[in-house]
């Protein structure tokens, strides 16, 4: 399997092929900017050789001197109406000993959750403790 690509921007990982027009319902509202202007700043990887992959599999592909985060367009993703997304933190290379976390987030709010890890504006425990009883970021 081949390794995703080395990016400045978050990686946004289709694994699931099952649904040409969920998906491109998903591309939609993840590449429209809110009523605020913001925008998730993420490298689509829309490859079938990703598909149904597991989360420690698109892992274990992640590039040397990758970001702590990475989103996968899932099965759940891409057929649950709000389109929760999975948040994928990784551990900092060096703190390999470290797991992942994982969080779901609505198509609409990954702005928020990519914008503010990426820049270090929040911690990812802000996003989960503001996450809702069925684990899904809504936004605040």
């Amino acid at each position: 399997m081949k390794s995703l690509p080395q990016t400045n921007s978050t990686l946004l990982i289709r694994t699931d092929f099952s649904d040409q027009a969920a998906w491109q319902a998903l591309h939609t509202a993840v590449a429209t900017p809110n009523e605020d202007d913001f925008l998730a700043d993420v490298h689509v990887v829309d490859d079938s050789a990703y598909r149904d992959l597991t989360i420690e599999q698109v892992i274990s592909l992640a590039p040397a001197g990758r970001s702590s985060l990475m989103i996968v367009a899932d099965k759940t993703a891409l057929t649950t109406p709000e389109m929760p997304l999975l948040a994928v933190h990784l551990p900092y290379e060096d703190e390999p000993e470290q797991d992942h976390e994982e969080l779901r987030v609505t198509a609409e709010e990954l702005w928020s959750i990519e914008n503010n890890i990426s820049l270090a504006n929040m911690d990812w425990e802000e996003f989960v403790e503001a996450a809702d009883d069925d684990g899904v970021f809504r936004g605040f």
